[in-house]
């Protein structure tokens, strides 16, 4: 098995997802990641569901779903990268990492830098999340929190 394959393995499936803000449910939806290219590269699709009468109406609002990541891994400097592409044009790219159960991706961009850093449980059916921002990368803020459930 490649280092890619069992680095990632972990995430391939669909899961569930929902993101949070102060405890209130912002999002529900769902995202899959399958492999590409004969497992060289990882695809994760995600879009949202229609929101339902616990979810915020404020998300639709500024809602990037349904959105497009590719990643790929670096044989040389053993790092991933992440290329994002969401419905509003967004176009990201990003560093990432998934190692010992700890999923990690990060960007740094003048005045909008971001970070995510996710658990994966034990059982491989669960992992929780967050998104951080910082505007100068030294003082970092929560986004919102993401929760991921075997669909």
């Amino acid at each position: 098995m490649s280092e890619v394959r069992r680095r990632l393995g972990p995430l391939l499936g669909m899961w569930n997802m929902t993101a949070t803000v102060d405890g209130k449910v912002m999002m529900r939806g769902w995202t899959s990641f399958a492999w590409a290219d004969d497992g060289e590269f990882l695809v994760q699709r995600s879009d949202a569901d229609p929101p339902g009468d616990d979810v915020s109406d404020d998300w639709a609002d500024h809602s990037p779903f349904p959105t497009t990541s590719v990643i790929g891994f670096d044989d040389t400097t053993k790092t991933f990268t992440m290329l994002y592409s969401d419905a509003r044009g967004v176009l990201r790219v990003y560093g990432m990492d998934l190692d010992a159960g700890t999923w990690r991706i990060w960007r740094a961009a003048e005045g909008f830098n971001q970070r995510f850093t996710g658990t994966v449980a034990a059982d491989g059916k669960r992992i929780t999340a967050a998104w951080e921002m910082s505007q100068d990368g030294l003082k970092w803020t929560k986004d919102f929190d993401m929760s991921y459930t075997r669909g």
